[in-house]
């Protein structure tokens, strides 16, 4: 039996997914790695982490596949946004600075004032934000000017990792998107925007469709993962647009909200449609344009969602074990919509979608003495679809009218979360059956460029989703009246968290660079 192996590289964990030609999930794998924090505002990762996450999540996989059964193509998705930096010898020189990484915010001024707001926007199909490579590459040329020096070339989390796999260098549109340097109408790297950062576009890997072979897998990292060496590999894409894929989004008639580390919304989009004062994104689809699949999606991404939660349950709960989270969301549903006045703002590394402002922090609300272990459960949970539905309305102004919610990643599994989001929203929420869908939207990938299936067919026979969950009359009530406080409480907050994040910035110290891997 052919099986398709899709790889996500998510910000917290590694997930691998078996998938056979008719959409049925043969093998499961995951592993967890660190995010490194050597600083206020820093988000940093080892590559070499990520790669032995892969082997142990590869290995988990294929030790559930059926007997007989060939892995016959494997697609990669990921974590976007992030640069990682690799030296003469393709080897990474420097831990990689990932999407939550906010040490960039005076690049963003910078970078904005040299192309002019309206022509960034335009052309990259968003303003530029702390975390994105091209503020990330202006930071580093300004603050770390011998690690850039020695840096040859530039790659995102996911295209790293598939250099572990083949040896080949390659990205395609819809993760260069991300970075902030790509002309989103031609999907061709811009000379504005390289012009605009300072970098050569010697530095940024070859675009090519998601769908591409990118080589086959090579003999050292085949005998680490326990597959056949020559293996074909996919070019792949950045986690969002293969999370619509896998999701089976294909129209503009379902917005996906996907709840994992931070949260986005996403809407396809047959056209370019960027937001005018840049509070989201317009970035490339996984597949091509073309008359039967929008070539384009509309996202508003926030920072913090699974963040907050895993942070609750670790700094401030201390809970363990793997029914955690279960517990933790059981709780919250004993508490009622709204907290009993409990509010959370969930900006704990600022955040992205309406705001673009990486120093916006977060805050409790309202805290009295009546509140107990529910609510402030309950409060985060709230606090980070109140951010969802914030971002939603850019999308909304855009012209986005979806009639339905799919609602993805860990978050997607708690009723409750489910709950929270028909009822602010005032739509009916499906969960996604796999929840993995970056992954699946991977194997999709592989099954198109390897197998020769057709991508959109495939991803519509392949997805599924759960019952329509309805917005009850009763939660939507609540929420109505707690959205405009949410948004009134963080205005009135901006300005102390600006100060406070000046308060806690210490003195820069060097980055001290990892040894590069000669296992790559």
């Amino acid at each position: 039996m052919d099986l398709y192996l899709g790889l996500d590289l998510g910000t917290s964990a590694i997930k691998a997914l078996l998938v056979d030609p008719e959409g049925r999930v043969r093998g499961v794998g995951s592993a967890e790695y660190p995010v490194h924090h050597p600083q206020p505002g820093y988000a940093e990762q080892d590559p070499n982490d990520w790669w032995a996450a892969t082997v142990a999540a590869v290995r988990q996989a294929i030790g559930w596949a059926p007997a007989g059964s060939r892995v016959a193509g494997i697609g990669v998705a990921g974590q976007m946004h992030g640069a990682v930096l690799l030296g003469d010898d393709d080897l990474p020189v420097a831990p990689a600075i990932i999407w939550a990484d906010g040490r960039s915010w005076r690049q963003v001024a910078e970078i904005t004032e040299r192309i002019g707001a309206a022509k960034l926007i335009d052309t990259a199909g968003r303003a530029v934000a702390a975390g994105f490579q091209a503020a990330t590459i202006a930071w580093l040329q300004k603050e770390r000017s011998s690690l850039w020096w020695r840096t040859r070339r530039v790659l995102s989390p996911k295209d790293e990792l598939r250099r572990r796999l083949t040896g080949e260098i390659a990205t395609d549109p819809g993760e260069a998107s991300g970075t902030l340097l790509l002309d989103v109408r031609w999907r061709t790297w811009s000379p504005d925007l390289l012009k605009a950062v300072g970098v050569e576009e010697a530095k940024l890997p070859p675009l090519r469709p998601a769908v591409a072979p990118a080589g086959g897998l090579s003999v050292g990292s085949a005998v680490e993962l326990g597959l056949p060496a020559g293996a074909p590999v996919v070019v792949g894409t950045g986690d969002a647009p293969a999370g619509l894929l896998g999701a089976g989004i294909v129209d503009p008639d379902t917005m996906l909200l996907s709840i994992s580390t931070g949260a986005q919304v996403m809407v396809p989009a047959t056209f370019v449609i960027p937001d005018p004062a840049g509070r989201s994104h317009t970035f490339c689809a996984a597949l091509e344009p073309g008359t039967d699949r929008p070539g384009w999606y509309q996202m508003g991404a926030t920072l913090v969602a699974g963040m907050a939660l895993r942070w609750l349950r670790d700094e401030m709960l201390g809970q363990a074990g793997p029914d955690a989270y279960e517990r933790m969301t059981t709780w919250a549903g004993e508490a009622p919509a709204g907290s009993r006045g409990l509010l959370f703002l969930p900006f704990m590394v600022g955040e992205r979608s309406p705001h673009m402002d990486s120093r916006l922090r977060a805050a409790f609300l309202g805290l009295g003495a009546h509140h107990g272990r529910n609510e402030v459960v309950r409060a985060v949970m709230e606090g980070t679809v109140l951010a969802c539905f914030d971002a939603f309305e850019v999308l909304r102004e855009g012209g986005a009218t979806p009639s339905r919610i799919v609602m993805a990643g860990g978050g997607a599994r708690s009723p409750v979360w489910r709950q929270i989001v028909a009822d602010v929203f005032g739509l009916p929420v499906h969960a996604l059956a796999t929840a993995d869908q970056a992954a699946f939207g991977a194997a999709i990938l592989a099954a198109a460029g390897i197998g020769g299936l057709d991508p959109v067919a495939t991803a519509r026979a392949w997805s599924s989703t759960g019952p329509p969950l309805p917005p009850t009359d009763r939660g939507s009530a609540r929420y109505a009246e707690l959205v405009p406080l949410y948004r009134e409480a963080t205005e009135a907050t901006r300005s102390i968290s600006h100060k406070l994040v000046d308060f806690a910035e210490p003195a820069r110290g060097p980055i001290v660079p990892m040894r590069p891997s000669r296992r790559g």
